[in-house]
């Protein structure tokens, strides 16, 4: 089958993370503005396009005065790198519906290789439109330090205030595109 362009539906998607705070909790968040598009024989996604696209800035953690300072100079600094991206560069079938993804990572001006686990959620008809659906989940783990990510603040009782470690998430629908 030939290769078929995908584009994310954002109102039924996610782009989220969560990292822990001060040793003993988990903050999350989401992204609200993103944008993808995969290209991809859906009975082969081994040799498929996939590149997205973040606006940081649109980062929401629920707490206005965090968003804030994520977005500030002490994180992303969103006026110098206001967007975030991904381009794949290898997938690898791991079982059936399952997929290494590696591709190239810029955040904050620096392009690391990251590794996501994919999972293939299938395809379905849109009853409203009659269009192919298809969806997808994955996940990693980051180092926020590897992406020059080095703000924190030391606790009274030993430990940081901000883990390294970030876990990013997603859940994707994407249209076939017409």
């Amino acid at each position: 089958m030939a290769k078929e362009t995908f584009n994310v539906d954002t109102v039924h998607s996610e782009i989220g993370f969560s990292v822990k705070h001060m040793m003993i909790s988990k903050a999350k968040g989401h992204f609200n503005e993103f944008d993808a598009v995969i290209e991809a024989d859906p009975e082969n996604l081994e040799d498929a396009k996939v590149e997205a696209t973040i606006d940081v800035s649109s980062i929401d953690t629920k707490n206005k005065d965090r968003d804030d300072h994520l977005r500030s100079g002490d994180f992303f600094d969103v006026e110098n790198h206001p967007k975030a991206t991904f381009v794949a560069n290898d997938i690898k079938k791991k079982s059936d519906n399952n997929y290494e993804v590696t591709g190239d990572f810029t955040l904050v001006g620096t392009t690391k290789p990251v590794t996501f686990n994919v999972v293939s959620e299938g395809q379905s008809k849109d009853p409203m439109s009659g269009n192919i659906v298809a969806g997808f989940s994955g996940e990693t783990k980051i180092n926020r330090k590897d992406f020059g990510l080095t703000w924190n603040a030391t606790l009274e009782t030993g430990g940081v205030l901000v883990a390294d470690e970030v876990r990013i998430t997603f859940e994707i629908e994407a249209h076939k595109a017409e």
